[in-house]
C-alpha cells in the first residue's frame, strides 16, 4: 500500500528499511542476484531524494549499504521506470552490483533506447521483465543481458520458443513465477538459465523413502532439545555424531562476538558455559545449518530469517507457551529435509498452536504467521493489513525483519552474532 505523499520523508530512518527480496537461482540452485521490492517501489524512493549533490551521496552510500546486506554479494535488480532510466538514478549504484530491470511499461523510444546505451556503456547488465512474444519492447533486445518471461502468463511452447529466438547466446533467458519441481525442470530443459519462483522452498518428496543417516541426527538434535528438561549428555552425544556441526558450534562459541570471555575447548565445556536456554538456541541453529547444506543457501537463510524475525518480535505478540523462533525456524524444515510437514514434527515435538499454523490450520499465531510471509515475499498492502489487526508498527517491523537477515547473513556465514 503506497504512502501518502505528505508523510513520506525524504530520508528512510536510519535501520528501517521496507523492503524485501525475491532470491533468482541458477540451474544447480545456487543464488545468482536477488530482485529488490521496495515498499513504495523505487521510483518512489528515488524520487524522494533531494536531488542535489550531498543527498544523491547520502542515497548512494545508504543503498550501497543496503545491497551489501539484502544481496551478500550478489547482483541486485532494481525495477527501472522510464523516469528513473532517463534521469540517471540507477546510476547512483554501483554497476558492479545492479541489473537494470527495465519494467514491461517502459516504451521503447528514442530517449529509452539512448538510455539504455548509456546504462551499457557504463557497465550495467539490463534485463527485460516480463516479457512477452509479441512484446512491444522488441527494439530493446540488442541491449539487454537478460529476459525475464513469467510462466504464469506465457504458455510452455511460447517460453520455448523465446528461448529459441533470444537465447542463450544473445540472451541469458530467466523464467519467472516457476512454483513447482516440474515447472523447474520443464524450463531447464528448455534452454532457461535462471529461475525466479518459490519451487527451491517446497519438498519434492517421496513418501517411501528412508531418511537419509545425516538428516536423522539433525531430527535427533531437534528432539534432545525440544525436551522440557535438557539431558546434557544426550545432547552432547548427538552433536558428536556430526564433526563438521561440532567445529562449526565451536567456531561459533569461539568468535570475540560471541563473548564467552574464556576458549572453548569441548562441546561439554561449550554446554556448561552456554546454559540451557542457549544451548537449546544454538543446537537448533547448527542443525538448521548442517541440515541444509546440501540445498540452496537461500533456503537455509530464509530459515534463519524468519527464525529470528519472530523471536525479535515475540515481546509484542501474544503468544503464550509458544516458542517464536522455533516456530520460524521449523517453517522451512520440510523443504530443507525435504520431508512432508505432518512427518518433520511427528519427530520435533512442538506446543500445539505452532504445530497448527506450521500444518496450515486454524491457530492464534496465524495472522503474526502471515505477516512473518507477506514482510518477506514483499506484499505490502497484506503487511498493513496485519499490522493493524496485530496493533504493531509499520516501522517496527520493518525494522526487526532488517535486524533479522542481517543476523541470518552473519549466523550462516560461521560467525556468531549477539544473542
Amino acid at each position: 500500500m503506497a504512502t501518502p505523499a505528505s508523510s513520506r520523508v525524504s530520508v528512510p530512518k536510519p535501520g528501517v528499511r521496507f523492503v524485501a527480496r525475491q532470491p533468482i537461482l541458477t540451474g544447480d540452485e545456487k543464488v545468482f542476484g536477488y530482485e529488490l521490492l521496495f515498499r513504495d517501489g523505487v521510483d518512489d524512493y528515488f524520487r524522494s531524494t533531494d536531488p542535489d549533490a550531498a543527498s544523491r551521496s547520502t542515497l548512494s552510500a545508504s543503498m550501497l549499504v543496503g545491497l551489501d546486506v539484502l544481496c551478500d554479494g550478489r547482483r541486485a535488480f532494481i525495477n527501472a521506470t522510464r523516469d528513473i532510466l532517463l534521469k540517471g538514478y540507477i546510476t547512483l549504484l554501483p554497476s558492479a552490483q545492479v541489473v537494470v530491470e527495465v519494467l514491461e511499461t517502459v516504451p521503447p523510444d528514442d530517449l529509452v533506447i539512448e538510455a539504455c546505451k548509456r546504462l551499457k556503456e557504463a557497465g550495467y547488465l539490463i534485463a527485460l521483465d516480463d516479457y512477452t512474444p509479441s512484446d512491444p519492447r522488441e527494439p530493446l533486445t540488442d541491449f539487454a543481458d537478460i529476459i525475464k518471461v513469467d510462466l504464469r502468463r506465457t504458455p510452455p511452447e511460447q517460453a520455448a520458443a523465446l528461448v529459441r529466438r533470444h537465447g542463450p547466446w544473445r540472451c541469458r533467458m530467466l523464467a519467472e513465477k516457476v512454483e513447482t519441481r516440474e515447472e523447474f525442470a520443464v524450463a531447464r530443459k528448455a534452454g532457461f538459465l535462471y529461475f525466479q519462483g518459490y519451487f527451491f522452498r517446497r519438498p519434492e518428496t517421496v513418501e517411501t523413502r528412508e531418511i537419509p543417516a545425516n538428516q536423522v541426527n539433525y531430527l535427533r538434535m531437534w528432539q534432545a532439545v525440544a525436551k522440557p528438561e535438557i539431558d546434557i549428555r544426550e545432547v552432547e552425544n548427538v552433536i558428536k555424531s556430526e564433526a563438521s556441526l561440532c567445529y562449526r558450534l565451536l567456531r561459533y562459541l569461539n568468535s570475540p562476538v560471541f563473548g564467552l570471555g574464556t576458549e572453548i575447548h569441548s562441546i561439554r565445556h561449550a554446554l556448561a558455559m552456554l546454559g540451557e536456554r542457549e544451548v537449546r538456541r544454538w543446537v537448533r541453529l547448527v542443525a538448521t545449518l548442517g541440515a541444509g547444506q546440501t540445498k540452496s543457501s537461500e533456503l537455509v537463510l530464509s530459515a534463519l530469517v524468519r527464525a529470528r524475525f519472530c523471536e525479535l518480535m515475540s515481546p509484542r505478540i501474544q503468544h503464550g507457551d509458544s516458542d517464536l523462533f522455533l516456530m520460524g525456524l521449523l517453517s522451512l524444515m520440510d523443504a530443507i529435509l525435504e520431508l512432508p510437514m505432518s512427518r518433520v514434527l511427528e519427530s520435533v515435538p512442538v506446543d500445539q498452536e505452532s504445530k497448527a499454523v506450521l500444518l496450515g490450520g486454524a491457530s492464534r499465531l496465524r495472522p503474526f504467521y502471515q505477516l512473518m510471509l507477506a514482510q518477506e515475499s514483499g506484499e505490502w498492502q497484506i503487511c498493513s493489513e496485519l499490522v493493524r489487526q496485530l496493533h504493531l508498527s509499520e516501522s517496527e517491523v520493518a525494522e526487526k525483519y532488517w535486524e533479522a537477515m542481517q543476523w541470518a547473513r552473519r549466523v550462516s556465514g560461521g560467525q556468531a552474532s549477539d544473542p
